[in-house]
């Protein structure tokens, strides 16, 4: 199918190109300004047209949890997003951790016609930290990194041997930094307002300690180790220093961590819990700093769907996570960008060029012959945040009502109109 999207304002990692229409043809970028009779033709006049945003960290429940998400929801929820590429977590049931698994995943991503789906792997058997699971198989399957998701790798000699493992296959190893004895069972991060609200808090040194750890290692192996989410200020210190060093070790941020505070916790909102939890107005300052100067390789949104029962539970009880795949781009525009603290040229740098550099993979660009996986976002129209309306299953949202510029209109997978708003 041979599409043109009209009067089209062109930015890729390579710059802004101006206005001009863009020709997508046989799932790929054919031109601009070609001319020709086409299947489907979209005016994007006012509008930016860049390459679809790229995902390293979501949980799509999905074989086991469905009530929570699935992949249909899940990739419909990317696409929603301005995501033409997404990684999905293997902290389902049965975790992921057997190549049939990989191949059932992305066999039924291909048929669901939205977001490509990226699998990853279990770093250990089961999730259960004791054995590693067969990183060569898992990678001659598809997986594109291993990880326990949000499930932190206690033992440090497994962490070991699985780092000159995926070092000699060049596979990723992305881990969840948390000394969950330091971290207990904290549900707000611990310091003055964990204190005043009387919330058992988890310190920052839980996940500092664990950091350290983990890129000492990578230094050690050679191995190429993904820091998730990062939150505080020391750990992304500790970050810079190692790759001083040379340590192969990439980090990444979640628009939460950038945007909130631990005293979004003052309203006792289970929305708000997360894990890592939100941290101080100096920690936000520091990684938004490092964002903006390139320390932080790329921005995930640790998409991370509950049911509303699950997530309306006791502060302590509810489980922790945000699910902000469709809401990330608004939300980081209209709060970073808009208000110039972040240049919108390294927004979108942190959602493309960056987690592709981190995966090692070519860049999304507009170039002739790339891959025809574009999102269209009008920048000016003020739209409200309505969960009901979300595609993904966890219709609620910490930012329900708030207005938000910056929201996605189409995207395209393939070449395909796999989203339109």
């Amino acid at each position: 199918m041979r599409v043109v999207i009209r009067n089209a304002h062109l930015v890729d990692k390579d710059g802004d190109h101006g206005k001009a229409d863009l020709y997508l043809d046989k799932g790929l970028i054919q031109g601009r300004d070609l001319g020709g009779p086409c299947d489907l033709e979209l005016d994007a006049s006012g509008h930016l047209v860049t390459p679809a945003f790229v995902e390293l960290h979501a949980q799509f429940r999905d074989p086991g949890f469905e009530v929570k998400e699935d992949l249909q929801s899940g990739l419909s929820a990317a696409c929603a997003g301005g995501f033409g590429t997404v990684v999905s977590m293997p902290n389902t049931d049965p975790a992921i951790d057997d190549p049939a698994l990989i191949t059932s995943l992305q066999n039924r991503a291909k048929a669901a016609g939205q977001a490509r789906l990226k699998p990853a792997a279990a770093l250990s058997r089961r999730l259960e930290g004791q054995k590693l699971s067969d990183f060569a198989a898992l990678q001659a399957a598809g997986a594109v990194m291993v990880t326990d998701g949000d499930l932190p790798v206690k033992d440090a000699h497994l962490m070991r041997r699985a780092c000159e493992y995926a070092g000699e296959l060049d596979l990723l190893i992305q881990t969840h930094s948390e000394d969950t004895k330091l971290a207990q069972k904290g549900v707000m991060n611990e310091g003055r307002m964990s204190q005043r609200l009387g919330l058992p808090g988890q310190p920052a040194s839980a996940e500092a300690i664990a950091v350290y750890r983990n890129c000492e290692l990578a230094l050690m192996t050679g191995a190429r180790v993904h820091i998730a989410q990062v939150s505080t200020k020391r750990s992304m210190e500790i970050i810079e220093w190692f790759k001083e060093k040379g340590a192969l070790v990439t980090a990444e941020v979640t628009p939460h961590h950038l945007l909130l505070t631990d005293e979004s916790m003052a309203l006792f909102n289970p929305y708000f819990k997360v894990s890592p939890p939100l941290r101080t107005s100096e920690d936000v300052e520091y990684l938004r700093k490092a964002l903006q100067k390139g320390s932080i390789d790329n921005i995930s949104t640790a998409h991370a769907p509950h049911t509303r029962a699950d997530k309306e539970f006791d502060l302590l009880l509810a489980p922790s996570g945000m699910a902000n795949l469709e809401i990330a781009f608004p939300l980081l525009y209209s709060e970073l960008v808009q208000n110039k603290i972040l240049h919108l040229e390294t927004l979108l740098s942190a959602l493309q060029e960056g987690p592709a550099n981190v995966m090692k993979w070519s860049a999304p660009s507009l170039k002739e012959g790339s891959p025809a996986d574009i999102t269209i976002i009008d920048l000016e129209t003020p739209r409200a945040v309505q969960p009901h309306q979300f595609k993904t299953k966890a219709k609620y949202s910490a930012w329900e009502g708030q207005m938000l510029k910056g929201w996605p209109i189409a995207t395209f997978i393939d070449g395909k109109l796999a989203f339109q708003r």
